[in-house]
């Protein structure tokens, strides 16, 4: 995964859903921390698509411990052929917890594997120009930066938007969402400003972001929305 164009994720803690993803997903996002055993999972992966692997800490909304072992499991992921994008925390890469992000995104590199670097907000969405500036230090740690905010009104997503346009035009690759009722429809119009990377479960009932569309519903959005435009 190059994310040179819009990539549809099927966020999943089972690789099991890949068969039902192959018509809508590009890839699949597992995600080791809500996962029962995921390098054996990735292991016994014999599907079709390319996989993104995520182990997120508890600090930045996931379910992993912040141990040494959380990004040990990232690298041997890794090790995988079809595994070929992780995602790293900024905060991580700028020196949060005891450990070294940065050899996971070294360990990623030598494979060939791209590197999304990521930053949440689960409270509120900061101003556009702090958007722009948290993007930047992320898209240089990584291939793609990541941002993913809780909206509480229009405003806030029209903030991440205009973000995401600015910075496309520059020539970064960006992957931006709001998450939460106010903005759930940005999931489907942020593609539209350049946003290269979408995520969504197959079945709705396992979302793991507030406001995330199930897959189907997803990739029909998106493609309407770019065939009006």
């Amino acid at each position: 995964m190059d994310f040179e164009s819009f990539t549809l994720l099927a966020a999943t803690d089972d690789l099991g859903v890949e068969p039902a993803a192959r018509a809508d997903a590009d890839g699949l996002e597992l995600r080791l921390d809500f996962a029962d055993e995921p390098l054996a999972q990735l292991d016994a992966y014999d599907g079709e698509l390319p996989i993104l692997v995520t182990n997120r800490p508890t600090w930045e909304g996931g379910e992993a411990a912040d141990t040494a072992g959380r990004l040990s499991a990232l690298e041997t992921a890794l090790e995988h052929e079809s595994v070929t994008a992780v995602d790293l925390e900024l905060a991580a890469l700028e020196g949060a917890g005891d450990h070294d992000a940065g050899r996971v995104a070294d360990a990623a590199r030598d494979r060939g594997a791209s590197v999304v670097v990521s930053t949440h907000n689960f409270e509120s969405t900061p101003d556009r120009g702090a958007i722009v500036d948290r993007l930047e230090r992320a898209c240089g740690h990584g291939d793609v930066g990541k941002m993913a905010s809780t909206a509480q009104s229009p405003d806030d997503v029209l903030a991440m938007l205009g973000a995401t346009r600015e910075l496309t035009a520059t020539g970064e690759q960006v992957a931006t969402m709001c998450m939460g009722s106010a903005g759930r429809h940005s999931r489907a119009v942020a593609p539209l400003y350049g946003s290269r990377i979408g995520y969504a479960p197959v079945d709705p009932a396992d979302a793991t972001a507030p406001g995330q569309y199930d897959l189907a519903t997803l990739r029909t959005l998106v493609g309407q929305l770019r065939s009006d435009t």
